[in-house]
C-alpha cells in the first residue's frame, strides 16, 4: 500500500474511533510501527492530527464546523471587510458564484447596489440577502437543505453547477494553505466547491485569518487554481509572505 493511501485510511480510523495507538495500526496495516510513527508525523505537520504518548488523536480544529450561529459572530469585523473588498471585484453586468458560508454573506450585503448581476448561490441566507435588490437576478441551486448552515447540498446542487458559465465565483474554506490548497474536512461538500470552481473563469477564496495555513482531510483545489485571495489584515506578514511564490493575487482586508 502507498503511503499516502495508508495515511489517509488513518485518517479515517481516528475520526471513526476518536483515538489509536501506533501498535493498533501497525498490526492493523501489517507494517512497522516505525513506519505508523513516521506517518503520523507527517499528518501532525499536514494540521490533520495530534500525536499523544502512543497513539493519535484527530486535529478537532479541521474535522468539524461550528453552526453557522456560532460562526456568525466570529471574526464578524474581518469578514465584514473581506466582504467589502470583495464586492469590489464585482461589476456591474456580472454572473457570479457565492459559496455558502458567512464570510461570503458579507459579500452580499456589500452587492446590494450593483446593477444588472446574476448571482448563482447554494446558501439560503445569501438568497434572502439579497431578495430585495431589484438589480440583482438570484439563482438558488437547489438541494439537500443543511439546517445548521441553511447550505444547500448533494446531487441536485452539483448537476445543477454543472450546466453553469460564470464570471467569478466567491468561495469559502475551512483550511487554506500556500502548498496543499483549498482543502475542507467533509467530503460531501467536496464536489459542489470543485463545480463552482470549474463553472467560473476567475475563483476568489475568501477566508479569515483563522483560515490560513489549515490543511484539512480532502482536496477541494490546488493552489493554481485560485487567482486572487481575500483575508484580513490580522494575518502575521510571516504567514503572507508564504504567497509569495505562487501565482495567487492576495488582497488584505
Amino acid at each position: 500500500m502507498l503511503a499516502l493511501n495508508r495515511q489517509n485510511q488513518i485518517v479515517q480510523i481516528v475520526k471513526q474511533n476518536q483515538v489509536a495507538t501506533v501498535s493498533e495500526l501497525a498490526t492493523q496495516f501489517k507494517v512497522h510501527e516505525a513506519t505508523i510513527r513516521r506517518d503520523l508525523s507527517t499528518l501532525e505537520q499536514d494540521g490533520l492530527v495530534n500525536r499523544t504518548h502512543g497513539g493519535v488523536v484527530l486535529n478537532e480544529d479541521v474535522s468539524s464546523e461550528p453552526s453557522f450561529h456560532e460562526r456568525e459572530s466570529v471574526q464578524f469585523e474581518e469578514k465584514q471587510r473581506i466582504g467589502a473588498v470583495a464586492s469590489e471585484m464585482v461589476e456591474d453586468g456580472d454572473n457570479i458564484i457565492l459559496d455558502s458560508g458567512t464570510t461570503t454573506l458579507h459579500i452580499a450585503e456589500s452587492i446590494l447596489d450593483k446593477d444588472n448581476l446574476t448571482v448563482v448561490t447554494n446558501d439560503i441566507n445569501i438568497a434572502a440577502r439579497l431578495r430585495s435588490a431589484k438589480s440583482i437576478k438570484v439563482i438558488v441551486t437547489g438541494g439537500q437543505l443543511f439546517p445548521d448552515s441553511y447550505m444547500l447540498n448533494g446531487m441536485i446542487t452539483d448537476e445543477v453547477l454543472s450546466t453553469l458559465h460564470v464570471h467569478k465565483a466567491f468561495i469559502g474554506t475551512p483550511a487554506l494553505h500556500h502548498k496543499k490548497g483549498l482543502t475542507h474536512f467533509d467530503e460531501q461538500l467536496v464536489p459542489a466547491k470543485r463545480g463552482m470552481i470549474k463553472a467560473a473563469k476567475k475563483i476568489i477564496v475568501v477566508a479569515d485569518h483563522t483560515k490560513m495555513g489549515g490543511i484539512s482531510l480532502h482536496k477541494v483545489a490546488e493552489p493554481k487554481q485560485i487567482n486572487h485571495l481575500i483575508t484580513g489584515k490580522e494575518n502575521e506578514e510571516s504567514d503572507l509572505n508564504k504567497w509569495q511564490d505562487t501565482d495567487i493575487i492576495v488582497h488584505l482586508a
